[in-house]
């Protein structure tokens, strides 16, 4: 089999008369291991194929081969091994982007030990937090910034950790050098069995309200993101993808890991500090780079700040994901590119459950259709469907019996998972709407919605009006206690640079002059607010929690 098919050694396709993928049939083995079976698969017959091009913002570069990424990772599970590291262990990671991440999750994988990855962006408290929560044994951590500090902090309450490794530290006292260490470690290694269902990975939610909870996988969900990188991001053997995350967000394994290395694609890595619109514009420009994932935060700043300098000609397809994508941002990015955005939607817990698959006509706005994966419902409260236009709960129903693309279960949180579960199928929290084509829109999260005199308003609608006036960078839309109306519709805006000094009443009446003009009038924003920010989760979610804690606190 040629390396660039190698997923239909797991999948069998089945596709409609437009050549849009319909239904998917799984065939993986009870000892499948993503490490062995894709990784040194590819490795052994196409060593010299690449499979990372990584740079950094400090002018390093390197180019690995699917045949370094068997090797190496390798090394890394025989130093683990040696260093006391053995099935079902629990390992965190927090190594920003550094290529590093790829040898440990590869190794990890191999040996069967569980990786956790963590942003940088945590503090003292979030580690420990974790820690405890997870029963952490091992650790991985960048020596960059403040990250030691942090987790020294938080090890003087947490005494579970029976070893530190870092990377790009030196001198740090008590770590082990990772890659000082690795290397002295042969390159090959002994297959260790494992089970299909073993646990694989460890997400904790991003917690826009209480604590995150802990998403556990198992082996199959590498397979599933077959999904999210064959027919979302459209991928092949000769593809260059770039998605932007940082190592410690579930995207990384949607866009980083798992489905690109099974098409046989090339990951490109970019292992910077801050976002630049230019910088990253230039590097697609010069790198050459085919297929581009982000947030629509980061489209947004592209545009504003100007795309008409950079050629964007190798770009064969751009998809959008973590937030619902405003059909302005869609608009503008076609008129610039010709190329129109994917969007798509899953969790932490999933891949990629709805969208817009190779093949399909996007609608500006829509995340697309179900994918093969699941039955995907809009329901009420008790848990009936609802009628077409009808907002509801988006809910999932695994079509395999392995329930593959979900995940395993909250671990050590049976009660939230029975509760995510209840009736059989998974509940997402999220709300959406069904149109006649069969398109789902989202609406916004179930705690996010506004009722107001009676009319229930989703945020995400007036969100998208405002981004098209050219006075709004972000937006935020929550309800504020109204004594009349119950709630009425608030606008929290951070403002463009053009901008900034013109906050006035005047702009307040242009904005919602703005929004009746574009929606039903009793959506309008009665109530706007300028801001310098936004308040968001550290994975950049905006929390509108916060938002209307700060407005119940204010008015009572």
């Amino acid at each position: 089999m040629e390396m660039k098919n190698l997923y239909q050694k797991y999948v069998k396709e089945t596709f409609d008369e437009n050549g849009v993928l319909t239904d998917l049939e799984f065939n993986v083995p009870d000892n499948f291991n993503f490490g062995y079976d894709v990784i040194d698969e590819i490795g052994r017959n196409e060593p010299d194929r690449r499979a990372i091009v990584w740079i950094n913002d400090e002018g390093e570069e390197h180019t690995f081969t699917y045949g370094d990424l068997m090797k190496k990772s390798n090394q890394v599970a025989n130093m683990l091994i040696a260093h006391g590291i053995k099935k079902g262990d629990m390992v965190m990671s927090v190594l920003k982007r550094h290529y590093q991440f790829w040898f440990l999750v590869i190794a990890l994988c191999k040996i069967g030990a569980v990786i956790i990855p963590a942003t940088n962006q945590l503090m003292k408290k979030d580690y420990t937090y974790r820690f405890d929560a997870a029963e952490v044994d091992y650790i991985v951590a960048t020596g960059d910034g403040d990250t030691v500090k942090h987790i020294e902090q938080a090890l003087e309450e947490y005494k579970g950790i029976k070893e530190k490794f870092i990377v790009r530290g030196h001198g740090n006292k008590g770590w082990t050098d990772f890659d000082v260490e690795y290397v002295k470690y042969p390159d090959t290694f002994e297959r260790i069995e494992n089970n299909v269902e073993d646990n694989m990975l460890l997400y904790f939610t991003s917690g826009t309200t209480g604590y995150p909870k802990m998403v556990m996988h198992n082996h199959y969900y590498s397979v599933a993101h077959i999904v999210t990188a064959k027919y979302w991001h459209h991928l092949d053997s000769e593809s260059l993808h770039l998605t932007i995350s940082e190592s410690g967000w579930g995207k990384c394994m949607w866009g980083k890991m798992y489905g690109q290395f099974l098409c046989a694609a090339a990951l490109f890595i970019y292992d910077f500090d801050r976002f630049h619109s230019a910088d990253i514009l230039k590097k697609i420009q010069d790198y050459k780079i085919t297929s581009f994932c982000a947030p629509p935060t980061m489209y947004r700043m592209f545009i504003k700040e100007g795309i008409e300098g950079y050629d964007l000609s190798n770009l064969k397809r751009t998809s959008i994901a973590g937030e619902a994508l405003n059909p302005e941002v869609f608009n503008r990015w076609y008129e610039f590119t010709g190329l129109k955005v994917m969007e798509g939607y899953g969790q932490t817990e999933t891949v990629l459950a709805i969208g817009n698959l190779y093949g399909m006509t996007p609608k500006a706005g829509s995340t697309g259709k179900p994918t093969p994966l699941f039955d995907v419902k809009i329901v009420d409260d008790d848990g009936n469907e609802v009628d077409l236009g009808v907002h509801g709960e988006i809910v999932l129903i695994p079509k395999t019996k392995q329930k593959i693309g979900i995940f395993k279960e909250y671990y050590k949180n049976p009660e939230a998972t029975a509760y995510a579960w209840r009736g059989g199928v998974y509940h997402t929290g999220d709300l959406a709407y069904k149109d006649e084509e069969g398109y789902f829109w989202y609406v916004g999260r179930k705690d996010d919605v506004i009722k107001s005199s009676g009319y229930r308003i989703g945020p995400f609608e007036i969100e998208s009006v405002l981004m098209e006036h050219p006075a709004v960078l972000e937006v935020a839309v929550t309800g504020v206690p109204d004594p009349i109306r119950g709630q009425v519709v608030k606008a929290t805006i951070v403002l463009t640079k053009a901008y900034k000094d013109k906050g006035d009443e005047n702009l307040v009446k242009e904005l919602q002059e703005h929004v009746k003009n574009q929606t039903a009038p009793y959506k309008y924003p009665r109530v706007i607010e300028f801001v310098d920010e936004l308040p968001k989760t550290i994975s950049g979610k905006i929390r509108r929690v916060a938002i209307r804690e700060k407005d119940k606190n204010a008015n009572a």
